[in-house]
């Protein structure tokens, strides 16, 4: 299975896929990330979130994005679904529709356009643990190293909330909304649960 968490900033996503690996241990399972995951798409990464690089427009951003999700589909997500492995990976597509097709306003069409080759390889199940995005934030203030999205304001992170609830209503079989305002521990066990269930 293919399996991806989404969510805004400070939701929990990384410690999340943490503790469902140790759980489900008996599994084998690759836990990775977007933009991310192979050393192109990490190099990628850096340009798209770092700080320095404040010049990145937005329609810049989403194709980066694109040709980071290819390169890490290649090299990581579909040999271990070849490999029947269970992939836990912390974003995928639909973050590209939340961020940049909704609150960077290039709409979902664009995103789809330059995201064909992720269209054939589309998760099994989505996870979007939704928090208020001023506690997110606010879980993710004492970091050192802010990236280029977590310093936007609060009305792109309401935005961000909103591009999500569209994501929900547009693929109702494949996401499942999670309440993220509670324990890891908790919102683990509920997903552990449901993938158990799929398995």
């Amino acid at each position: 299975m293919f399996i991806t968490f989404e969510g805004g900033e400070g939701s929990g996503k990384t410690s999340l896929i943490k503790y469902i690996t140790n759980a489900l241990s008996t599994y084998d399972i690759v836990s990775t990330r977007e933009p991310g995951g192979s050393m192109v798409a990490e190099a990628i990464r850096d340009v798209v979130l770092n700080p320095k690089y404040e010049g990145v427009t937005p329609y810049t951003e989403a194709l980066l994005y694109a040709a980071s999700r290819a390169q890490h589909l290649d090299e990581v997500v579909i040999p271990a679904i070849k490999a029947n492995k269970l992939v836990l990976c912390d974003r995928y597509i639909d973050s590209s529709l939340a961020y940049q097709g909704y609150a960077r306003d290039l709409g979902f069409d664009f995103v789809l356009s330059i995201n064909q080759y992720a269209l054939f390889h589309m998760p099994d199940l989505t996870f979007y643990i939704d928090i208020d995005p001023k506690l997110g934030l606010s879980r993710i203030n004492h970091r050192q190293d802010l990236d280029r999205l977590d310093q936007e304001s609060i009305n792109f992170h309401d935005r961000v909330r909103q591009g999500y609830n569209k994501v929900l209503e547009t693929y109702p079989n494949r996401v499942v909304r999670i309440d993220g305002d509670r324990t890891i521990e908790e919102i683990a066990n509920e997903i552990i649960t449901i993938i158990k269930e799929r398995l």
